[in-house]
């Protein structure tokens, strides 16, 4: 039975609150390949359904990590399991995140007619790109850190359109500073880049509209939260060496 986009909406919307994120793909999909532009409340569905079901195998993942390097550390019993486990799930990762780039790629990015729009896409490109690169190795990593690379600063020279204290601007900064920091292993850059945000979202903050207020300072607190940590890693990195 073919749906209406009303119908995809709404059974997008029945799926994220029966925690359904895998029909919510599908159903999101059948909206994004209809062609037309996504509006905000469509656009955020989209990155609802993703994220959930690429979140899950993200925390799953890094679980197994830790419970492979306990096993290591017992003699390895089990070693062959956890890693047959391990890559079924980085499969799994590789096809979400390599589907939501294809999507990006041939439909939303190229339908975007405002600046908003377009670094909301750009930036989700990267972190897709990012989520791939935490279990990436050899050429593929180098080639998802370049694809992260690449949308992130294609996003940031379009968010100088936006206002400072623009959540979408702010969550790009946020998460670009976090792929210095983690995949890059740039954190002076990392911490340069979200000091910077701040400071230009701080010196604008009267200006910041009410609907968007509790969202963009959600996020300059989490690139407080980032900076106060980086940089007392950073202060006793640089203790270590002195030593």
């Amino acid at each position: 039975m073919s749906l209406t986009r009303e119908q995809l909406i709404y059974m997008s919307k029945v799926s994220e609150q029966t925690e359904r994120f895998e029909d919510m793909i599908g159903y999101m999909k059948q909206v994004v390949t209809s062609k037309e532009p996504l509006s905000t409340e469509e656009r955020n569905l989209l990155s609802v359904a993703y994220k959930n079901s690429v979140g899950s195998r993200r925390t799953a993942w890094r679980a197994l990590s830790a419970i492979e390097q306990k096993e290591e550390a017992k003699g390895g019993k089990h070693l062959n399991l956890l890693r047959e486990f391990k890559k079924k799930i980085e499969e799994e990762l590789g096809n979400f995140c390599n589907e939501i780039i294809g999507l990006l790629d041939e439909y939303l990015i190229p339908g975007a007619a405002d600046s908003e729009t377009k670094v909301f896409y750009y930036k989700m490109k990267a972190d897709y790109y990012r989520y791939i690169s935490e279990y990436a190795t050899g050429d593929l990593r180098k080639r998802v850190a370049d694809g992260a690379s690449q949308s992130y600063s294609e996003a940031s020279k379009i968010a100088e359109e936006l206002p400072t204290t623009n959540p979408i601007r702010l969550g790009l900064a946020l998460n670009y500073s976090v792929f210095y920091y983690e995949v890059l292993n740039e954190p002076q850059k990392a911490c340069s880049l979200a000091k910077q945000a701040f400071d230009d979202a701080i010196a604008d903050i009267e200006q910041l509209s009410e609907d968007q207020y509790k969202d963009s300072t959600t996020i300059m607190q989490l690139i407080r939260d980032n900076l106060t940590l980086w940089t007392s890693e950073l202060a006793e990195e640089g203790g270590d060496d002195q030593n």
